[in-house]
């Protein structure tokens, strides 16, 4: 007698519960031990090797771009740094070659809030001949504290549009046409997951870069738009309040460090990984939650801004 002749057959209905179940855990398993090797055994890539020997930056003398800088000088990169504030950038240029003195660093001086058209185009003749191989889109701006849209004014959000939107895709254009004749390079546009997570906020980064990484790709240009949550930084401070890193707030150097070995896999990616241990369990929740918890947090900062003030 076989050792299960004595159970009795299971309805249909129970047998694919039971295997669509076993099929689920896989899934999953598969998801999480994927996970595990991507954010903790992927050896990140040899970006000289693969792209070129120079990276622009924007917004390259504070934070996330600054951060970046001395990431991939140490990568062995040549820099083009942007940024509109021409004594800042010399300070960060030493700082970047007291520490890399075998780079080259070439200095461009960018204000996205003003005539970002002929600005760019000052650009592409100041980097005519270099073989730019990887571009960080980092520069933004965002309104100084919560407000309702009617109430920001045009100025405000006209420098957010030029700064974010045409900045941003002024200064993609204008690189990657040098990539597209090499056949390599790498555009890392530095977004935020709360336009993922949160439904409510603008998508537009996020979709220029899936957009790119669809019409590039074959051209051996890997588009990135990073999304991460709360860095350290100025910005976070003045939009969040937020004074210091933590665990699930990076310093900029943190989240650099992490970001740098994630350029030129997935299209979307969360570099930090207590981000992306955040993300996904915001993710489990209904977007009427996440819209509720983030206005929220954003009436709650106006109104201790206001009392600082009065």
């Amino acid at each position: 007698m076989m050792l299960f002749d004595h159970l009795e057959p299971q309805p249909f209905y129970i047998v694919i519960l039971l295997y669509l179940g076993i099929f689920i855990f896989l899934k999953k398993s598969f998801y999480f031990l994927n996970w595990i090797f991507i954010t903790f055994l992927r050896p990140p890539k040899n970006l000289k090797k693969y792209y070129g020997s120079w990276a622009l930056i924007t917004g390259s003398t504070d934070g996330i771009g600054k951060a970046m800088a001395f990431e991939l000088a140490r990568k062995g990169l040549n820099l083009v740094l942007v940024s509109r504030n021409l004594s800042k950038l010399d300070r960060v240029s030493r700082e970047l070659l007291a520490e890399n003195p075998n780079i080259q660093i070439k200095n461009l001086v960018l204000d996205f809030s003003g005539n970002v058209v002929a600005g760019v185009r000052e650009m592409q003749v100041a980097i005519k001949g270099l073989e730019i191989g990887v571009l960080i889109n980092n520069a933004g701006v965002t309104y100084h504290e919560a407000m309702y849209f009617h109430e920001v004014e045009e100025k405000v959000w006209m420098n957010l549009v030029n700064v974010n939107l045409r900045g941003t895709t002024l200064v993609t254009r204008a690189v990657v046409k040098g990539m597209i004749k090499r056949r390599r390079g790498a555009i890392v546009n530095i977004g935020s997951a709360a336009s993922v997570v949160v439904s409510s906020h603008p998508l537009y980064i996020h979709q220029l870069s899936r957009s790119l990484y669809v019409e590039y790709k074959h051209y051996g240009i890997d588009v990135q738009c990073q999304v991460p949550l709360y860095v350290s930084t100025k910005m976070a401070e003045n939009v969040a309040g937020i004074k210091r890193a933590s665990m699930f707030i990076p310093s900029a150097e943190d989240y650099a460090k992490a970001a740098v070995k994630c350029i030129g896999y997935e299209i979307r990616c969360t570099p930090y990984w207590p981000h992306a241990v955040q993300w996904f369990f915001a993710s489990l929740l209904p977007d009427f939650v996440l819209d509720s918890w983030r206005f929220s947090v954003g009436i709650r900062r106006r109104s201790s801004v206001h009392c600082k003030l009065t």
